[in-house]
């Protein structure tokens, strides 16, 4: 992501007019102009902000340059080759320029990284801890302690390496054992990206426990909310080839739920088709199959807290022709890519297990300095204290719009206090910097690129919180951090009597 949002900075909205652009900038360099302060340190973050601000409004004030900047941020300004594109290109036009000169550059700039996945499963039989012999058979020689132990474990991994720009091969193996007997396999794949819209890989196999393999999998988007992948493969076996075949068609029913088709021919035919709800706080899943073998109907929820681990706990029932299982479990973060979960799987007539998982994530994040932003933050607010004091002086006078404090990031519950100092910012001064003529309007902008705001918590979901004072009343405001703000508001208002 950009370090700046040019729009945010300047707090206008992306539809802004060169007039509302050259208003916004005019403003701001009154505020930062080096000449109003003696002090050098002040006079040099006031030099910095003074010149981010006449860059933000060179760039959206120049037609070209913004069209760029909306479609690609600040990445397509430092794309190199700009400077031979004529001035007159339509949007279309510079979408096409740019993704050619991308081409251009990750060919230059292409580097071979891994992304390894993998996961490690182990079963535990548990069933002596809940079917114990009866009392006549307790004087059987180690019959006093239950028997628990490990009868199966799977662990698997993979990598991926890019070749050229739309190519990347991917390799993967597996081990498994189950009550003494165990076997493994490994996978070559090779991915290519066909358009925007689509991907083909081709896949080759080879086991102990299955012959070769031989697959094609294709995925088309068909609509915007609408994709669907197909699945060809050939099984080579003591007993000849055994072909097979999986089309799954999906369609996203709003923008936290999928439905999903699936038929699947060959070894195991079956018709299946699920919902899949997810969101910040839960995951829920309904499904029902028919097929040969196993036919069933499947409810599965799974609620996730709020917290740092991402602690998750999750049930389920599972009822078909082979019977019924109820599984429940939860799983916790435990380090930067780990996760540690644990589930108990209750069936009629398979009895009682107990999972224990350990799952590797790899997660590429851009590395953020957070100390670098706060002391950035920090000095522009020592620059806007003469402003703010000559502000609230001008509100006060006419009972206008005071801002009593304003904090913004992450809000957390009264067990966690420990960590409220890192996850909130008093951004109570930037926000009085931005009153005029006793209104306070934000746009629908991440609130951390704002002067004097940085992002306390990068990676987590944000809140501006406002106190403030109207004619005399006490009105309060809590929004998300890319919700727009208008103030003052009846609605805001405290109600006193209750």
């Amino acid at each position: 992501m950009d370090n700046e949002d040019y729009y945010s900075l300047l707090n206008v909205r992306r539809e802004a007019s060169s007039e509302e652009l050259k208003a916004a900038y005019r403003r701001l360099c009154m505020l930062y102009h080096p000449d109003k302060h003696r002090d050098p340190e002040l006079k040099s973050q006031a030099e910095r902000l003074f010149n981010l601000v006449h860059q933000a409004y060179e760039v959206l004030s120049d037609p070209q340059t913004r069209a760029i900047y909306d479609i690609y941020g600040k990445r397509g300004l430092e794309m190199e080759g700009w400077e031979v594109v004529e001035r007159r290109r339509t949007p279309a036009e510079i979408r096409e320029e740019f993704e050619r000169l991308q081409r251009e550059r990750e060919e230059r700039r292409l580097q071979q990284r891994t992304n390894p996945k993998g996961t490690i499963s182990v079963g535990v039989d548990a069933t002596d801890l809940f079917d114990r012999y009866d009392e006549e058979y307790e004087d059987v020689s180690g019959s006093s302690f239950p028997q628990i132990e490990i009868n199966k474990m799977h662990i698997s991994q993979s990598i991926e390496a890019p070749l050229t720009a739309t190519d990347t091969a991917i390799l993967s193996g597996s081990l498994s054992t189950q009550n003494g007997n165990g076997g493994g396999s490994i996978n070559f794949a090779l991915r290519r990206v066909t358009s925007a819209k689509g991907w083909g890989e081709l896949e080759f196999g080879a086991g102990d426990l299955q012959g070769p393999l031989f697959g094609l999998k294709l995925f088309r988007n068909l609509t915007p909310r609408c994709f669907v992948t197909t699945n060809c493969a050939l099984q080579f076996s003591s007993r000849g080839i055994r072909p097979g075949l999986t089309t799954v068609l999906a369609r996203n029913l709003d923008k936290n739920t999928v439905g999903y088709l699936q038929w699947r021919w060959g070894i195991q035919s079956a018709m299946n088709t699920s919902i899949v709800r997810d969101t910040k706080t839960s995951h829920f899943t309904v499904a029902l199959q028919l097929g040969i073998p196993h036919s069933f109907a499947l409810i599965s929820y799974q609620h996730k807290f709020q917290d740092d681990d991402q602690t998750r706990v999750k049930g389920s029932l599972k009822a078909g022709f082979f019977g019924t299982v109820v599984e429940y479990g939860a799983e916790r973060k435990i380090s930067r890519h780990s996760v540690l979960g644990a589930a108990v799987s209750v069936g009629v007539p398979q009895g009682v297990s107990l999972k224990v998982k350990e799952l590797e994530k790899q997660r590429e994040s851009a590395a953020t300095d957070v100390l670098q932003k706060k002391q950035e933050a920090e000095s522009a607010v020592r620059l806007m204290q003469e402003s703010v004091r000559r502000i609230i002086e001008a509100e006060e006078s006419r009972m206008g719009l005071i801002i009593v404090n304003a904090w913004y990031g992450k809000f957390v519950n009264d067990k966690s206090r420990k960590s409220e100092k890192v996850k909130v910012i008093d951004v109570t001064v930037p926000l009085q910097c931005l009153v005029k003529d006793s209104k306070l309007i934000l746009t629908e902008a991440s609130k951390a690129g704002l002067p004097g705001f940085y992002d306390p918590c990068v990676g987590e979901e944000k809140n501006l919180k406002v106190l403030y004072q109207f004619r005399g009343v006490l009105h309060q405001v809590m929004v998300l951090d890319s919700e727009a703000l208008r103030i003052p508001k009846q609605s805001h208002r405290i109600d006193t009597d209750g």
